[in-house]
């Protein structure tokens, strides 16, 4: 089992539609047809949506991601149209509310790899390969990679793992022009991201984009890529401070760490490999979570978190 220990009742706002209601991002429609998403407090790990929430957090997602979309646009264009809260919604929606140009969404999570770890380390120590690219002998835990690699997934419901697939893949779900699209424009955003975060003493191991097209004239698709959902923050990114970088081991990152830590501890008397949902997280470990969130904020953008 997995999923939300305590899924939320959506939000109920006058002229918007509830849709989905994911991980973080509750999604709603307005009357003119645009994509309303709120960046919730909610945090995952190991497949699920964990009972306590960090405070802050989804703030600290959206202007995160503002700021990267700022630093993208000669890149990729975005999908925000505007930050306005609705007429009606919660105060507590201010900072973490975007309205956004709706898209036919692609089926991919598109992954892009600087470094190895994770899921691609795993794979790569089983048959020196991530998501069929070969990789040299030798590398380890927190190696820098001989260049950046495209390893695309298909998107999961909440509580399930996405799944690594090859490019071939890709082009037969989306075609291998859209496919070809998608890799390029990946790796793009990456190399300007990863080059902003190192001048800043930031490794990005790693990240992951969501894409969709544009809506022609009468609903049709169009042929133009815009980057969707969040960009470049913590929750989609591994973040590693580069002076602390020591491949061989696991790297400390800007992320969740202290939650997956303290979760796979013997403190939380918790089995993740049980069916049992995971326990509420003691404050330190709130605490030094969203301590981690925002400086991941100050260091990349400059700007101090308010």
């Amino acid at each position: 089992m997995s999923g939300f220990v305590e899924k939320p009742e959506p939000v109920e706002v006058p002229g918007l539609v509830h849709l989905h209601t994911g991980k973080v991002r509750d999604l709603y429609r307005n009357e003119k047809g645009d994509l309303v998403m709120v960046a919730s407090d909610r945090m995952s790990a190991y497949d699920w949506v964990l009972p306590t929430e960090i405070p802050d957090k989804g703030r600290v997602l959206t202007q995160l991601s503002l700021w990267w979309f700022d630093q993208l646009i000669d890149v990729v264009p975005n999908h925000v149209l505007s930050t306005e809260v609705p007429e009606g919604a919660p105060a507590d929606w201010a900072g973490r509310t975007l309205v956004c140009q709706s898209l036919s969404m692609l089926p991919v999570e598109c992954v892009a790899r600087g470094y190895l770890t994770g899921s691609g380390l795993t794979e790569y120590q089983e048959s020196r390969t991530v998501c069929g690219i070969a990789l040299p002998e030798g590398l380890a835990d927190g190696s820098e990679l001989p260049s950046p690699i495209f390893t695309p997934a298909t998107k999961a419901e909440v509580g399930e793992h996405d799944e690594n697939v090859p490019y071939e893949e890709v082009a037969r779900r989306v075609g291998t022009e859209t496919a070809t699209q998608l890799r390029q424009a990946t790796l793009a955003v990456y190399n300007r991201g990863r080059d902003i975060a190192r001048d800043r003493g930031i490794i990005l191991a790693d990240t992951k984009f969501e894409f969709g097209h544009a809506l022609a004239e009468g609903g049709a698709d169009g042929h133009e890529l815009v980057l969707a959902d969040e960009v470049l923050t913590p929750d989609s990114s591994r973040f590693w401070p580069a002076d602390q970088w020591q491949p061989g081991r696991p790297q400390p990152s800007f992320d969740k760490q202290f939650v997956r830590d303290w979760l796979t501890s013997a403190a939380s008397g918790w089995d993740r490999h049980s069916e049992q949902p995971p326990p509420p997280l003691p404050a330190e470990i709130v605490e030094r979570t969203r301590a981690k969130y925002v400086e991941a904020y100050e260091r990349l953008t400059g700007i101090r978190w308010s």
